[in-house]
C-alpha cells in the first residue's frame, strides 16, 4: 500500500490520497500518512466525513495541481532544452519562435543561472542561419587587454606576443548568430568600438585598417540592470538602443514554480544515465522542498543540486530522498519564511492522527479507541501528552 503511495506522489506531489485499512493499527496509520496519504480511515468510518474529507481534497488537487505539469505531457512543455510549463515561460518561447527567423539584434534579460545561453542557441536553431555557427562570448571571462583581440581578432605583430594571424569571434560567426553573454561587462571604449560593428557591420582586425564586411546576428545577454547601468553612465544610451530592438526577460526560477517539477525530473533523468544509477522517480518531500527554495542560482543551481544528489545516492536506489539532498538544501527548506513545515516528526503525525480520528467521531473517546486500536487508558495518556482533553 505505502509502496504504491510514494510510487503516486512521486509522479504527481498533490494529487489526493485517502487511504483505508480494515484493523489498521495506529503505527499503520502514522506511516501511511508519512508516505504521503491525506487522510486515513479504518474499517468504521461515517460516510458523511468521508464525503467532506473527498471534497477538501478536491478543491486543494485543483489550487497546487497548477504547480505540476502532467507527466505524459512532457513534450508539449519543452522546446529546445527550454522547459516552459509556466505561462510567462510558454510566452516566450511563443515569441521567439516569431521573432527567430528576422535578422534582428536581440537582447536578453535575467538573472544569472536563468539559462539566456540556452535561449539564444533556440533563437539561432529556429532562424535561417540555423546551418551555420553559434559563436558563444562570454566577455566578462575575458581581461579587458584582450577583449578587442577576442572579438575582432588581430594581425601578426600588432602587439607583444601576437606571433600569428588571429580570426575573432565575429568573423568566426560569418553567416551565422554571435551571442555575446555578460554584455554589461564591457568597458565604455570597447563598447564604442562595439557600436561601430552593429551600425556599420564592419569590423578592423587589431593592427589592420582594412575593413571587413560581417553578416552576423548578434543576441547579446546580461545580468545587469541596464537602465540603471544608463543612470549610473556604466553603459552607453546609443548602443543600448541599437541593441534593444526586441528584448526578452528571462524570470528567475523562483517565480516560475510550474517549471520545477519537470525540470528536476528531466535533470534527474539525465545524471541517472550519467552516473549509471537506477532513480526514477522523487519523493514527495523532495518535490515540496525544491519547489519552495529560493533557487538565487536559478537553472544552474537546480541543476548542480539534482547532480550531487544523484552522485551521493546508492546504485540500486530507484527514488530520490530528502539525505540526497545538500544539507544546505534541506536546511534552508525548514528554516525558509512563510514555508509550511512538512517534514513532521513521530510524535507529530501521531498527534495529528488521534485528533483527526477524535474529531471524525465527534469527541466519542472510547470509539476513537477501537479504531486506533489501542486501550482507552493509553488514549487518555496521549490526548493528555499531546493537549488534547
Amino acid at each position: 500500500r505505502n509502496h504504491i503511495i510514494r510510487i503516486i506522489k512521486t509522479i504527481n506531489p498533490f494529487i489526493g490520497i485517502i487511504c483505508f485499512c480494515p484493523k489498521a493499527t495506529i503505527a499503520d496509520a502514522v506511516n501511511t500518512i508519512r508516505d504521503g496519504a491525506d487522510y486515513f480511515f479504518s474499517s468504521d468510518f461515517e460516510t458523511q466525513s468521508l464525503i467532506d474529507k473527498i471534497h477538501e481534497l478536491i478543491d486543494e488537487t485543483t489550487s497546487k495541481s497548477e504547480l505540476l505539469p502532467v507527466i505524459n505531457a512532457q513534450s508539449k512543455h519543452i522546446s529546445n532544452g527550454i522547459v516552459h510549463v509556466d505561462e510567462k515561460m510558454h510566452a516566450i518561447v511563443s515569441s521567439i519562435n516569431q521573432i527567430a527567423q528576422t535578422k534582428a539584434t536581440v537582447l536578453i534579460l535575467g538573472e544569472s543561472g536563468v539559462g539566456k545561453e540556452v535561449f539564444a542557441k533556440m533563437i539561432h536553431q529556429k532562424s535561417l542561419r540555423k546551418h551555420k555557427r553559434f559563436v558563444v562570448v562570454n566577455c566578462a571571462a575575458i581581461p579587458e587587454y584582450l577583449i578587442e583581440s577576442e572579438l575582432f581578432g588581430h594581425e601578426r605583430g600588432s602587439f607583444t606576443g601576437a606571433h600569428y594571424k588571429k580570426i575573432g569571434k565575429f568573423e568566426q560567426a560569418q553567416g551565422g548568430t554571435i551571442f555575446l553573454d555578460e554584455m554589461g561587462e564591457l568597458s565604455l571604449n570597447m563598447q564604442v568600438k562595439f557600436l561601430r560593428v552593429l551600425q556599420e557591420k564592419q569590423l578592423e582586425r587589431v593592427g589592420s585598417s582594412d575593413s571587413i564586411e560581417i553578416d552576423v546576428r548578434i543576441i547579446a545577454a546580461t545580468n545587469r540592470v541596464l537602465h540603471k547601468e544608463l543612470e549610473a553612465g556604466k553603459f552607453r544610451e546609443d548602443l543600448y538602443y541599437r541593441l534593444n530592438v526586441i528584448n526578452f526577460f528571462i524570470p528567475p526560477l523562483r517565480e516560475r514554480k510550474k517549471d520545477i517539477p519537470l525540470m528536476a525530473q528531466i535533470f534527474l533523468s539525465e545524471f541517472s544515465k550519467e552516473y549509471n544509477k537506477q532513480l526514477e522517480f522523487m519523493d514527495i518531500e523532495v518535490m515540496h522542498t525544491l519547489i519552495n527554495q529560493t533557487w538565487k542560482g536559478n537553472v544552474r543551481e537546480l541543476r548542480n543540486v539534482i547532480e550531487r544528489a544523484t552522485v551521493v545516492a546508492k546504485r540500486n536506489e530507484t527514488i530520490l530522498m530528502m539525505h540526497h539532498l545538500p544539507i544546505e538544501i534541506v536546511k534552508n527548506n525548514s528554516h525558509s519564511p512563510g514555508h509550511a513545515k512538512t517534514e513532521l516528526t513521530l510524535k507529530e503525525y501521531e498527534k495529528m492522527i488521534i485528533s483527526y480520528t477524535l474529531n471524525s467521531v465527534n469527541g466519542n473517546k472510547r470509539r476513537t479507541a477501537e479504531i486506533l486500536d489501542i486501550n482507552r487508558q493509553t488514549l487518555y495518556n496521549k490526548l493528555n501528552e499531546y493537549g488534547l482533553l
